[in-house]
């Protein structure tokens, strides 16, 4: 029991600690940048603190779909640094995120960095074509922020590349395992109550949603390597 309470007060005072730092990274970096400090031990509110309004979130709102990914992991996840990604308004974030780790390596939250890139991005894209530069960067994901964890999962559910083409009736048994796999690999069911906000979402009932996260745990992806997910 004491040790546990010494682990939490550790991450209290890690947490505290880099309050003051995301201020000053913003700063550093002006109106372009955005710095979130996570408490993943609250997915529903993680945002610690933040500078900036690259994302539009605010303390005390939820993680975003990269968040959860990284809560899904759990100790094994690993810093990702210098992604692009981009948001629902259409903003081109230059983004890191780094884990924060106690003393015995658990991880329990994260610093992140949002770098709004769009103008750089624009300006690339105008000097290609005037020096006659065909094609382009791949575009990247976009990924869903809020400071309502609902909408985050609600539009994950949503962007899911089997149900933007046909609805779940139209799903065979393997595919609807392969998304509620692909969906707990994201870190959707790491949320509390994501289980049943899916099955609103989905229009199925919870027990039967509860039912595939269950069969997609024990069984395994038929997709052979290389095949489309």
């Amino acid at each position: 029991m004491a040790a546990a309470q010494d682990q939490e007060a550790e991450r209290e005072a890690i947490l505290a600690a880099l309050t003051p730092v995301v201020d000053g990274i913003a700063a550093t970096f002006g109106p372009v940048c955005e710095v979130v400090l996570h408490d993943y031990r609250r997915p529903e509110a993680s945002v610690v603190a933040v500078a900036g309004s690259v994302t539009g979130r605010t303390a005390g709102g939820a993680m975003s779909e990269i968040g959860m990914r990284m809560l899904a992991r759990g100790d094994k996840a690993a810093d990702e640094l210098n992604y692009l990604t981009r948001t629902g308004t259409g903003t081109l974030v230059k983004s890191s995120t780094m884990l924060l780790r106690d003393s015995t390596g658990a991880v329990f939250g994260a610093l992140c960095v949002n770098v709004d890139v769009t103008a750089v991005s624009q300006a690339h894209t105008l000097l290609g074509a005037l020096a006659g530069l065909a094609g382009g960067p791949a575009e990247p994901p976009t990924t869903p922020f809020g400071n309502d964890i609902d909408s985050v999962v609600e539009a994950i559910v949503d962007d899911h590349q089997q149900l933007r083409h046909r609805g779940w009736a139209q799903l065979d048994r393997e595919e609807r395992l392969r998304l509620f796999r692909d969906l707990d690999a994201r870190g959707v069911f790491a949320v509390r109550r994501a289980v049943e906000q899916v099955a609103g979402r989905l229009g199925i009932s919870r027990a039967s949603a509860y039912s595939y996260l269950s069969q997609s745990r024990t069984t395994t992806d038929p997709t052979p390597a290389g095949g489309t997910p």
